[in-house]
Parts: C-alpha cells; sequence; structure tokens
C-alpha cells in the first residue's frame, strides 16, 4: 500500500509539471514555515520528501504568530503549518491561502524538570508553583491553548504573575529542563522526547482546548510546494506524526 501511495504522489507531481507552471525541475527548493513543536516530525518528513522529489525543503521554524506575521511582510513561504487555526483563518481572508486542511491534533501536559519533587495531581496544584513556563499566550498557540486551560479551571488569574513566557513551545520546554522554570505547560508530544524533564499531569480531554494545526498551501505556491503539501498527506507522513505522539485529523490523502 505504502509503495502505490509513492507511486501515486510521484505521479500527481508529474501531471502538475505537464499541465503548466514552472517546470518541476526549476524549482529545486522550497521554503515551509512551520510551528515549533513540528520541528522533529517535519524534518524526518522532509527529508522523505526531498528522497523522493528531488526537491529541497528548507524548513523556518517558530511561533506560529510570528511566522504568519512574516508571511504577511512578504516572506517566500510556500507551505505554512500552524499550531491554531486563527493564523490560518487570518491569512485567508486576506487572499494568501489557496488550499488548507485541519491536519493533526496535539495533547496539553503540565512539565517538571526530570530530578523534580513537585507532584501535580490536578490544575489547583500549580498554585504551589513559582515560575510557570509558558509560550507567550499573546503571539504563540502553545501558550494561548494554556491560557484557555488556566481560565477554564478558574486558574489563570492566580498563576498570571508566575508566568515565565517563551518565544514558543520548544523555549517553554528548554526553560524546564534548565530548571530556569519550576513547571511548564507544553505539548504531549514535545515533553515525549525530552529526557530532561517529566510530565507531571496531562490536560484531561473534558478540560482541554481543541488543539489543531492546519496545514496551508499558500497562494502562487510551486508545484513543488504543492506536492509537499500532498506528502504531508501521505501514508509516510502520518507514520511519522503518530509515532511522535500527534493524532491525525485529516481524512486519507494522497
Amino acid at each position: 500500500m505504502a509503495s502505490m501511495k509513492r507511486r501515486g504522489f510521484l505521479v500527481l507531481v508529474a501531471a502538475t509539471v505537464a499541465g503548466g507552471g514552472r517546470a518541476l525541475a526549476a524549482e529545486r527548493e522550497m521554503l515551509v514555515f512551520a510551528a515549533a513543536s513540528l520541528t522533529d516530525a517535519l524534518e524526518e518528513i522532509g527529508a522523505a520528501y526531498e528522497k523522493e522529489a528531488g526537491v529541497r525543503v528548507t524548513f523556518a521554524f517558530g511561533g506560529s504568530g510570528d511566522l504568519a506575521r512574516q508571511i504577511r511582510a512578504g516572506a517566500p513561504a510556500e507551505v505554512f503549518v500552524s499550531a491554531d487555526l486563527v493564523r490560518v483563518d487570518q491569512l485567508q481572508r486576506e487572499g494568501r491561502v489557496a488550499e488548507r486542511v485541519a491536519l493533526l491534533s496535539n495533547r496539553l501536559v503540565v512539565v517538571v524538570p526530570a530530578g523534580s519533587s513537585l507532584v501535580v495531581r490536578g490544575p489547583a496544584d500549580l498554585r504551589a508553583v513559582q515560575r510557570l513556563a509558558l509560550a507567550d499566550p499573546e503571539a504563540v498557540p502553545a501558550g494561548a491553548y494554556a491560557r484557555e486551560w488556566l481560565e477554564k479551571v478558574r486558574l489563570w488569574a492566580e498563576v498570571r504573575e508566575r508566568v515565565v513566557p517563551t518565544l514558543d513551545v520548544r523555549a517553554a520546554l528548554a526553560a524546564v529542563e534548565s530548571a530556569a522554570a519550576d513547571a511548564g505547560i507544553v505539548y504531549r508530544t514535545d515533553a515525549l522526547w525530552s529526557k530532561r524533564v517529566r510530565v507531571a499531569y496531562e490536560v484531561q480531554a473534558t478540560e482541554a482546548p481543541r488543539i489543531v494545526y492546519p496545514a496551508a498551501l499558500l497562494a502562487g505556491a510551486s508545484p513543488a510546494a504543492r506536492g509537499f503539501y500532498a506528502w504531508l498527506r501521505s501514508t509516510e507522513a502520518k507514520a511519522v506524526f503518530v509515532r511522535l505522539g500527534f493524532a491525525i485529523l485529516e481524512t486519507p490523502g494522497p
């Protein structure tokens, strides 16, 4: 089945090139903007796409809000994978999105340094935390999701003065790893690969905000970018996402 998917993908790229536009052979490099929490998954998926299509994929990872601002400022990204719907909705209203799909979901967890004795049995235990690392809630989806959860459980007003805002979710994780923060709220997928933190609490589904990662093919994208956008929904890519802890939202694709 996987080989059939790959053949179908390559036929799709060949048909796109034959149908007109810039030839894929001339499009040897493309730029993808993506949420920092996708770093490990997309680097692996991008390497597989390069091998299949012979196209170099360059990534810029960061907070989704900052990346969206760069797109508005004219950054030459062709695919954008955001950690929330808000940024892609805004870009679509501005006519910057050619196609989009709700690709992935994730979970929030509370992490503490691996050697910490802090026990978090529920949200109320965060009252004992003196420094709580979050991606900046005003600019980064992970932080906004964390704030939404804390508001829902009526804790945000109590802990907000102790929040250490960071550039993105990976920076929040790093703050906990280095013990610059006593605890942090990050995605489950970020916590899974770190050996310097432990998960103290996983946010319950009944409390959690709905986390959606949309993938957007940006207006004017090249055939190579269209191919990568399709590759994100391939069997191979989905296997990587699942292995690294993401949940698949998108229906079966090429």
